[in-house]
């Protein structure tokens, strides 16, 4: 008989390590999630996610342009307008924050750069939800749809390459896909949030938009069940058909199982978002000692593309660049 096989042999040195790994996280895979504030005169810190800022337009571009220097392929827009309304119209407002910036920053990288554009209302409501109210007091899926639409043409139109709407109405990636085309702009590309849960884990990225849900409300009537997974994949399956080019599921380390079956379900990119409540208790518990808050981010993110992530927007892209470089 042959000896037993010893798995430890592999594992005694970094190079070893390194020779037999499965998994390898590596900058491209990372997408920055940015915040743009209109109407400031200097970048803004986010108490709830340490190293974070909303930007002004200016801070964005060399935020960008560093990025980009580093080798991370994308970025992420979200907009913090100076002003909301009931319908959230800075959303396809062409004079709009994320529009500015968008047009901001096709002329700084060019296409050295994924620029995208999160496509939603809530920043831009005065109610906090995704979308109109009606008054019954819930969200209105075909006319949030209609508003979805023009918001799409307004960033394909200020310089977006991908657009990715984050509102979980049914039907908003076809409605998408029709207006882009429409408006003559096939050529960009949809990532869907296709599996976005009602976490709790959003909190911080609430500070982070100035966003309050109206009369202490949730969006449990429109984002997905923490408890399902299989309502996932149909909610994926659905979006594909509509002609998403790409899938996401958020958040990312609570719902591994849900990104390891997407990956194993369809050929298209995947990608996860490592959301900002996730983010943030890894720097609150490395902020005091608790853990090795650098380790345990990295260990966090390859464990997502362990999972089956092409693409994961997270938090710490800068950090992890640096590190990778």
């Amino acid at each position: 008989m042959p000896p037993a096989r010893r798995p430890r042999r592999l594992r005694r040195t970094a190079a070893l390590r390194r020779l037999v790994a499965e998994t390898r996280l590596a900058t491209d895979d990372l997408i920055a999630p940015l915040f743009v504030r209109e109407g400031i005169a200097e970048a803004q810190p986010i108490s709830s996610l340490p190293g974070v800022v909303q930007h002004t337009r200016e801070s964005l571009r060399k935020e960008v342009a560093g990025l980009a220097a580093l080798g991370v392929p994308g970025v992420i827009l979200f907009g913090v307008p100076a002003t909301k309304d009931p319908e959230g119209s800075g959303a396809w407002d062409p004079a709009g924050i994320v529009q500015l910036a968008l047009a901001d920053l096709r002329t700084e990288v060019g296409d050295d750069l994924v620029v995208m554009a999160d496509l939603c209302l809530d920043e831009y409501t005065d109610h906090g939800h995704c979308g109109v109210v009606g008054p019954d007091g819930d969200v209105d899926n075909d006319a949030t749809i209609e508003l979805y639409a023009r918001a799409a043409v307004a960033q394909a139109e200020a310089g977006a390459q991908v657009v990715a709407p984050s509102g979980m109405m049914d039907g908003q990636v076809a409605a998408i896909r029709a207006a882009l085309d429409g408006a003559g702009h096939e050529r960009v590309a949809i990532l869907a949030y296709a599996a976005k849960y009602a976490s709790g884990l959003y909190g911080p990225f609430r500070e982070a938009v100035d966003v309050t849900i109206a009369g202490g409300g949730n969006r449990r009537g429109y984002q997905q069940d923490p408890a399902n997974a299989r309502e996932a994949l149909e909610e994926v399956r659905l979006d594909l058909a509509e002609g998403a080019d790409m899938v996401m599921v958020k958040p990312a380390l609570a719902y591994l199982d849900v990104l390891a079956r997407v990956r194993a379900e369809v050929d298209v990119p995947v990608a996860a978002y490592h959301v900002s409540g996730e983010y943030a208790m890894v720097k609150a518990a490395g902020e005091r000692g608790w853990i090795d808050g650098d380790a345990v981010l990295a260990e966090h993110v390859l464990a997502i593309k362990r999972a089956g992530a092409d693409l994961i927007l997270t938090y710490a892209a800068r950090e992890l660049a640096e590190a990778l470089s």
